[in-house]
């Protein structure tokens, strides 16, 4: 018997809308699922304007388009401006288009997915968390730039058997980076260099002038001076970014009386970093940034914390996740448990890192190191079991859950 062939419908979530393939030089739009409802538009900004009035033209409310590297932002901030709903989403979930891969192909099967209500968004933060996040991440790059430039002092000044890193514990401290001025200056006598030293270190001035008994070589002075300009320079950077995220945080606060108002004790008992943020207490600026709750007081958060809190999530971000399970999984610190049958086959933390969970790994490996604590006893209790990697991802996820 010959059976006639079936087709399988599903139902349309979104009636009106459409699929974008975000390229780097040009941006394919999909308005049905024809070869003539797609067409290719430049990534210019009149391009841009154009897509937006192409959509409207045909009636579109709805847009789905994949997080390409940076090439989205500008179409994104375009569509939102004129009014369309935009949903953002991760390429995994939309990458398996049967046959060869085309910009057409990709087009029309995200609209395809959209259409069928098969697409979620992806997190985007609200404009005011983004601007602090572009301000704190590129004070990240300069910090992360004054280390390497750090690093490579260290390197010269033992290649010069200079060594500083021996009877200092940081060259970048106040008595490190005064003997390294000085060396840059010409001056290459070990006891002159040695009274450089700061009343609070721990070496005398005798072993210090020991370690400084060089080879002088005129190549490697070269290289030590010009990383030592590197990192004042970047060092200035980052004293620039700090005076614009102060500015900032205080235009924020100021334009909300009942933020302004808001006081927390001090927490002298937590340490600051010499790369934390400069000209502002950031313990009661961020208690009032978050209309009263007091982060500081939870274990192992520190500045550096705080601040990538508040710029990669904000105090309006936390109300896009309905649950503390929702948070942990969007950080990927929960558990993937892949169940078939009834029998749990994996339970591994997904691959995948932001600058937050980076930060809360980083929060959890100095609760590690913690004594009679409530969380550090977790931290101690896991890490006898399953060893310290699993007991930082653990400890980061709670704390993630207490923080939300």
């Amino acid at each position: 018997i010959k059976m006639k062939k079936q087709k399988m419908e599903m139902d349309i979530i979104n009636a009106h809308c459409a699929g974008i393939d975000i390229g780097s030089k040009s941006h394919f739009v999909a308005i049905g699922q024809q070869l003539t409802d797609v067409k290719e538009f430049g990534v210019y900004a009149d391009d841009l304007t154009a897509i937006s009035l192409h959509l409207k033209q045909h009636g579109i409310a709805s847009v789905a388009m994949e997080s390409t590297g940076n090439y989205w932002q500008n179409l994104y901030v375009e569509l939102i401006k004129h009014g369309f709903d935009v949903i953002l989403c991760n390429g995994k979930f939309t990458k398996n288009v049967k046959g060869k891969k085309t910009d057409v192909k990709d087009a029309r099967w995200i609209q395809k997915l959209h259409s069928i209500g098969l697409l979620t968004g992806s997190f985007l933060p609200d404009s005011t968390t983004e601007t602090l996040r572009t301000y704190c991440r590129q004070r990240s790059n300069w910090v992360d730039s004054c280390a390497e430039a750090s690093h490579k002092m260290q390197k010269y000044l033992k290649l010069l058997n200079f060594r500083l890193d021996v009877v200092v514990r940081d060259i970048c401290g106040l008595t490190g980076l005064a003997i390294i001025a000085d060396i840059c200056k010409g001056n290459l006598n070990p006891a002159e260099l040695a009274k450089h030293r700061h009343f609070n270190c721990r070496k005398s001035e005798e072993e210090i002038a020991k370690a400084l008994k060089g080879n002088n070589r005129a190549d490697y002075l070269f290289g030590l001076k010009q990383e030592y300009e590197s990192y004042l320079f970047f060092q200035k950077k980052m004293d620039a970014c700090d005076a614009e995220i102060n500015k900032f945080l205080k235009t924020q606060i100021n334009t909300h009386p009942e933020m302004k108002k808001l006081k927390t004790d001090n927490k002298p008992h937590k340490r600051i970093n010499k790369n934390a943020l400069k000209g502002i207490d950031l313990n009661q600026a961020s208690f009032q940034y978050f209309g009263g709750v007091d982060l500081m007081t939870v274990e192992g958060v520190n500045q550096s914390t705080l601040m990538s809190i508040m710029s990669e999530v904000g105090p309006d971000g936390f109300k896009e996740f309905p649950t503390a399970k929702h948070f942990t999984s969007w950080l990927r610190l929960a558990p993937n448990n892949r169940i078939s049958g009834g029998k749990l086959l994996s339970s591994k933390t997904p691959k995948g890192s932001n600058r937050l969970k980076i930060a809360f790994r980083n929060a959890a490996n100095a609760i590690g190191n913690l004594k009679d604590t409530h969380l550090s006893d977790f931290f101690k209790r896991v890490a006898f079991k399953k060893g310290r990697t699993v007991a930082v991802s653990a400890t980061a996820r709670k704390l993630a859950v207490i923080i939300w």
